[in-house]
This record gives C-alpha cells, structure tokens and sequence, in this order.
C-alpha cells in the first residue's frame, strides 16, 4: 500500500487530493496545524466512523514553520509522496503578512526538501506552485515565461521554485512544480472572489445579504476544476521522469465576467448587486493570467473538461443548497458527467 503525505489536507485541493489517493489505495497522513477551532468540515465525510477509508487516514499537528516537527512526522512515516499544498495563500493579505508568507510559503518548501534529502531521499515530492509567479509577465504563460511577481506571496512562490529545482537537479531528488493557474470549486475559501460570489448570491437569494463587495473586477483568470488538477498532481508523481508542469484550461475570463455568468444564471443583474470597495484592492496588481499548458497536454496526456460556465454553475447550485434553497440545476450533473465519481462530499 503506497503511502502519501499531505500537508494543507484540510484545504480545497487537500480534500479532494486525499479523496483521489484513497481511491486508489493509498494510506494517506495528513499535516494540520493546531487550532482552537476545528476546521477539518472538507474532510470530514473521510474520517467518520461511517468512513470505509477511516483506517487509511491519519493527521498529524504540524507547521511548515517547524523543522523539527516536520522532520518527526516525516521519518516516522516515510511516505512514498509527499504533496505540499499548504502555504499562506491569500495574495491580498501577503501585503500584511510579508515576513510569515515568506517563512512559510517559502522556507517551509526548504525544510521540507532539507528533511526529503537526509532521510528519505528515494520520495517524490509534489510543489504546489501557482500562476502568480508570473505576475507581470505577458500572457499566455508556460515553462518558458518569466517570472515576475506581483506580491510577497508570489515571490515566496518564486523562491519555493527555484528550491524545487536546485534540490531536483543538485540531490537527484524527484521533485515537481505544479504551476496551476486558478482553480476553484464549491470547496474554496469563501474569501477568494469566485466563492465570495457564489455565497454571495446565495445569501442575497435568501434575504441575508444585499449586496457584495469587491475588488478589481477588471482583472483576468484561467479558471478552472480543481478536483481535475489534483488528478494532475497525482498524475505528475506517476512520470519515469520528474518535470514541472503548467497547467490551465488555456482561456481567461474577467471578475466580471463571473458575476455575469453566475447572476445571469439565476436570473439577476449582477449591477444590482455588487459593490467596487477600495479596501480589496491589492497594492500592486496581476491584470492577467492565461495558461499554456501545451506541455501538460502532452506529455501527461490531459485535456481540460470543466470549462468556464460549466465551473460556475456547479459553484451556484452547491452554495444555494447549502443553504437551503433550490438550485436551478444544470451544474449539478456536470461534474459525474465527466468522470469526477471519486469526489465523495
């Protein structure tokens, strides 16, 4: 039984990451971090008693901040896959929290490589890069592109890079960058825009809020599934050879664009109900990310399935259930219609 480590497993791509390993047999350990309020609801489904992979999960308290910690869990386990998804994530508040995003989204990725290379060096190692790193670049963006970072967290992400590829290339380790450009689903954080919409809209439906308030809504993303890009992450681990990937549906779409395309499908003007708010905007912007991901196509043999509209309306249906209100429904087939059968919550 192949066993894999997940840090940041009670995130978004965490949860759904865990979902597909155990799928597929793995023993999966998981990092979290001590908290006095228990944040675990994307995997909770996972380790009920009710759960016939209860016996095949395992967290552990611990922090990207503590090597020693790190070093414990790791050489007691001894994983075959290590996957890095934890990081302090939020751009925005990066600008606030510069030094602990840099210590954490940064260093952390050298700690963990340090611990790989001295105790378990035969382990494959999965980086969660992001498009961000390429802030000021052009797009479309692939391997090729430089990176120009717009924000203390991409910058952090720049240097976690480059850490992956002097381990890879310096210690012979089998590590990849994941470089995925936005991906969401009804699991985001509901402080990153696409889901603070699709909230949004369910609370005004249901008379708890008026109106939602924004930032830049000029702003342009490669939006796309992210259950289909932890496949990838998996996916990246099973190559002869490791090798950085960018990955993305290869179209971009605006904040407005996605208020649009989510109020139309319930009926609303979008106009009505969102609020520009200075306070959200970032000190120094990414206008646009759009992903060439002709290498992931190629060589790890993927073609995108949840397209732009298809994504919103999944993020709709699943926000207006959970709250108790009647979804119009076209997106709730949408995800089983195209082989996503291992997403259990």
């Amino acid at each position: 039984m192949p066993k894999a480590l997940i840090t940041g497993i009670t995130g978004q791509d965490g949860s759904y990451l865990t979902e597909l390993l155990l799928s597929k047999g793995y023993e999966v350990h998981g990092l979290v971090r001590w908290a006095s309020s228990f944040n675990r609801q994307r995997i909770e489904h996972l380790y009920l008693d009710s759960s016939p992979y209860k016996d095949r999960l395992f967290l552990h308290y611990g922090d990207l901040a503590d090597t020693g910690r790190l070093e414990e869990i790791i050489t007691t386990i001894r994983p075959d896959e290590i996957y890095n998804l934890a990081a302090q994530s939020q751009v925005r508040v990066s600008f606030d929290l510069p030094e602990y995003t840099g210590d954490v989204t940064g260093l952390g990725v050298a700690r963990l490589l340090e611990i790989i290379r001295k105790n378990i060096p035969a382990a494959r190692f999965y980086q969660a890069s992001s498009s961000e790193m390429f802030g000021a670049s052009p797009p479309p963006q692939n391997e090729d592109t430089h990176f120009r970072p717009q924000s203390p967290y991409a910058a952090a992400k720049v240097y976690a890079y480059w850490m992956v590829r002097n381990y890879r290339d310096g210690y012979n380790l089998f590590a990849c960058n994941g470089i995925l450009f936005n991906h969401e689903s009804p699991r985001r954080g509901e402080s990153f825009v696409t889901r603070k919409i699709t909230m949004g809209i369910a609370r005004i439906l249901a008379g708890k809020e008026k109106v939602i308030r924004l930032g830049n809504l000029e702003a342009k993303r490669d939006w796309g599934y992210a259950p289909e890009y932890v496949e990838l992450m998996w996916r990246m681990l099973q190559q002869d050879k490791p090798a950085d990937y960018v990955v993305g549906t290869g179209e971009n779409h605006s904040v407005k664009e996605f208020l649009e395309e989510a109020f139309d499908y319930i009926g609303l003007d979008w106009k009505d109900h969102v609020a520009v708010d200075p306070v959200y905007f970032r000190p120094v912007d990414v206008n646009e990310l759009l992903a060439d991901a002709t290498q992931a196509r190629t060589l790890l043999s993927w073609q995108p399935r949840i397209k732009f509209k298809d994504l919103v309306r999944i993020m709709v249906d699943a926000d207006l259930e959970k709250i108790g209100l009647q979804s119009p429904g076209a997106g709730k087939k949408v995800a089983l219609e195209y082989g996503f059968d291992w997403v259990k919550g």
